[in-house]
């Protein structure tokens, strides 16, 4: 992201930015969220010691995906010169679309492999893949960038990337699980083929409705901005949207933290366990997700000077639409815990149907305030969107757990959050001011947390947890923590 956009300038990078939105909703529905279906069958057969079954899950799901991928890159290229008029492109946004169409057919492989690894458990297999993909993607990107390809070049760095890392999941598989698989017997009683298809589409169609919505919630602003704006302010745009991103990171490690536990809980029928992981996730993403929204709003000059130092105007033009967002993408870390939950619970559907109204909204949103308000108008939308889909969202997973979050320990967060902010306006709003900032902002956010009477000693035992793996810091980070129990209001 940032070296392209530093050897490609801001228009060029808005182009990539528009040509990449399309790129991965085209192997998004290449694949048609097969990778989980395959991973849960695969495992489900291998607990089994089915190898038959799982042979044919591979090999079903291998003939949905190339199809689907044959007939959406035909498709896509035939597409690419209406849509390169669409945005007001020339023959060379003509040639990027159509170089994408030749993505789809090596992120099937990919994805279908990937599928297979998880369902094996071969984690550090998917691992191996991801790091082929990305070296390749980003050296290859920048070789066929100063060769002179300009945007060109990043989109066969893409290409050539998806089909090393295919190259190398079809290696890992023929060496390790296919001795396994070729002379897998075969059963007495014929498996239908159909059915079996049927079933894989069916417990992958929510998921590629999910992908798709979410995916578009996010990039409707690129959707929109080259109709009335230029490609150099969707630079400026995709300059603001990844950092701005930064507390959805925090909720997908929430996320995937809470799924198994609650699951489990909700298994055993332990209702109080279940509500214990609710508050506890809510809480926790609160008390980091708040001071990193603060640091990025009331910081965010210095942090793009350092990430984007080729793009000195990025704040001017997108510093505004950088903090609505940063707030939009609070909201939906929130719903992604919401929807984490409902799905241990065993009700996917309704976080579904939610963030598909949410995506509309944001898209019909981002169609009417982007000719008015500029980027900013395209935060503004996803934010009131998130928003929407959040509290629909949470009020759900409240009913459905039975779960009542403790408002006055949040609210007492918040005011702590609110303090830091104030503290950190006083900041010099430069890169040492940021650095300074990073590292005492923890430090001061768990006094500020402490004098509020929000900790509680459960904080205290993570955080000691967390000091022990510091190594040297460990002596200190105990001496800390036991001047914060002083603040700590003891339970009679």
């Amino acid at each position: 992201m940032v070296l392209t956009q530093s050897l490609l300038g801001i228009s060029g990078y808005g182009m990539l930015s528009l040509v990449m939105s399309f790129q991965w909703i085209l192997i998004l529905i290449a694949i048609a969220g097969l990778p989980p279906a395959i991973a849960k069958y695969v495992s489900e057969y291998l607990a089994k010691d089915d190898t038959y079954m799982v042979k044919q899950i591979i090999k079903s799901s291998f003939k949905i995906m190339v199809s689907m991928s044959i007939i959406f890159t035909v498709v896509f290229f035939l597409l690419a010169k209406p849509l390169a008029n669409y945005f007001h492109g020339g023959p060379e946004l003509v040639i990027l679309f159509q170089a994408v169409s030749f993505i789809a057919p090596f992120s099937v492989i990919l994805g279908l492999f990937r599928g297979v690894f998880q369902g094996y458990q071969r984690m550090t297999d998917i691992m191996i893949t991801r790091i082929v993909e990305q070296v390749f993607m980003i050296g290859m990107a920048v070789v066929f960038i100063l060769a002179g390809f300009y945007v060109l070049g990043a989109v066969l760095g893409t290409l050539v990337g998806f089909a090393i890392a295919s190259l190398s999941a079809i290696l890992i598989f023929k060496f390790y699980l296919w001795d396994g698989l070729k002379d897998a017997k075969i059963p007495e009683i014929p498996i239908n083929e159909s059915k079996l298809i049927k079933k894989l589409l069916i417990f992958s169609s929510p998921i590629i409705v999910t992908g798709l919505a979410e995916l578009t919630l996010f990039q409707a602003g690129n959707f929109v901005i080259p109709l009335d704006l230029s490609f150099a302010q969707l630079g400026y745009y995709n300059i603001a949207s990844p950092i701005a991103r930064l507390p959805l990171v925090i909720s997908t490690s929430v996320a995937m933290a809470l799924l198994p536990a609650a699951s489990e809980a909700l298994a055993l029928k332990g209702n109080n366990l279940v509500k214990k992981y609710v508050i506890y996730s809510y809480r926790y993403l609160l008390i980091v997700l708040l001071p990193i929204c603060a640091l990025v709003i009331i910081l965010g000059k210095p942090i793009m000077l350092l990430l984007f130092s080729r793009a000195p105007l990025a704040y001017s033009n997108s510093g505004t639409a950088m903090s609505i967002l940063v707030i939009g993408m609070a909201f939906f870390s929130i719903y992604g815990i919401s929807a984490s939950v409902l799905q241990a619970a065993g009700k996917p559907y309704p976080a579904m149907y939610f963030l598909a109204i949410g995506t509309v909204t944001n898209l019909a949103l981002t169609i009417l305030l982007v000719p008015i308000y500029g980027l900013n108008g395209a935060a503004i939308a996803t934010m009131i969107a998130s928003f929407m889909v959040m509290i629909l969202t949470t009020v759900t997973t409240m009913r459905v757990t039975k779960t009542k979050l403790p408002y006055f320990n949040l609210f007492k967060v918040t005011i702590a959050s609110f303090i830091l902010g104030l503290g950190l306006l006083l900041m010099p709003k430069t890169i040492l001011g940021l650095i300074i900032s990073l590292i005492i902002l923890p430090f001061v956010y768990l006094i500020l947390l402490g004098l509020t009477k929000a900790l509680e000693m459960r904080d205290l035992i993570i955080i000691n947890q967390i000091g022990h793996r510091l190594g040297p810091l460990s002596n200190f980070i105990t001496r800390f923590t036991g001047f914060l129990e002083r603040f700590i209001v003891k339970k009679t």
